[in-house]
C-alpha cells in the first residue's frame, strides 16, 4: 500500500482526481509509502527533513499530490513573470517580495490571514548542504500567525514518507528550533545522511 494514512477533511483538497492518481503512480514507480496521521486542520505550516537531496522535490511532489493535497510554498516574485506566473501560483507557489520594508515573515503571516484554508511546506535548513543548524522564520511565522506545525519525516533507509506529529510553538523559537532539529536529525535519515 502506497499511503497509510486517513485523509482529514479540513485539510485543503486540489480536487484534480487525475493529478491524485498520477502522484501515487509515482510513489509506486519509487518505491515510496506515505505513514502517520495527518492533522484536522484547515490551517498548518508543513516542515519537511531531512532535506539532503534533489530528489526530494519529487518525492514531496508525489505525496502531495497523491494525497490531493492542496500546499502552497514561498517563491521569489521575481519568477512570477509571463508565461510562468500562472503555473507556478497553480501549484501553490506564494511569490515573496524580499525587496519590500515588510519582512518575509510579515508576508507570509499576512498571507496566512488572508486564506481560510492553506498549508505551507518549508524545508526548514533552507539548502540541501550539510548545516548545523535552522533558520528559525517558520518558527516565527507559525507562531505570528497562530498555526501549528506538522513534521514530516524522510526515512531513505524504509523509503518512507512519515506524517510525524504536530507541534505547536513555545515563544522560545531559537531553543524549540533547535529541538526540532535535532529530533528530526536523530529520527530520521535522508537519502544523502552526509548532509545531515
Amino acid at each position: 500500500m502506497t499511503i497509510e494514512l486517513t485523509i482529514p477533511e479540513k485539510m485543503p483538497r486540489s480536487g484534480n482526481n487525475w493529478l491524485m492518481k498520477f502522484g501515487r503512480f509515482l510513489l509506486r514507480l519509487q518505491g515510496w509509502k506515505i505513514t502517520g496521521t495527518l492533522p484536522n486542520e484547515s490551517k498548518v505550516l508543513v516542515i519537511f527533513a531531512p532535506h539532503t537531496s534533489n530528489w526530494d522535490f519529487t518525492i514531496l511532489a508525489s505525496v502531495w499530490l497523491g494525497l490531493d493535497l492542496k500546499i502552497s510554498y514561498m517563491m521569489k516574485k521575481e519568477a512570477f513573470f509571463w508565461p510562468f506566473s500562472g503555473f507556478f501560483k497553480k501549484i501553490g507557489g506564494v511569490p515573496i517580495d524580499r525587496t519590500q520594508s515588510t519582512d518575509v515573515v510579515g508576508q507570509m503571516v499576512n498571507w496566512y490571514r488572508e486564506h481560510d484554508e492553506c498549508w505551507l511546506g518549508i524545508t526548514p535548513e533552507g539548502t540541501r548542504s550539510k548545516v548545523d543548524y535552522w533558520k528559525s522564520g517558520f518558527m516565527r511565522i507559525a507562531h505570528e500567525a497562530g498555526v501549528p506545525i506538522m513534521l514530516v519525516g524522510i526515512d531513505a533507509t524504509k523509503n518512507e514518507i512519515i506524517v510525524d506529529k504536530v507541534v505547536h510553538t513555545s515563544g522560545d523559537h531559537e531553543t524549540q528550533v533547535e529541538e526540532l532539529r535535532q529530533y528530526m536529525n536523530d529520527k530520521f535519515i535522508g537519502i544523502n545522511p552526509k548532509y545531515q
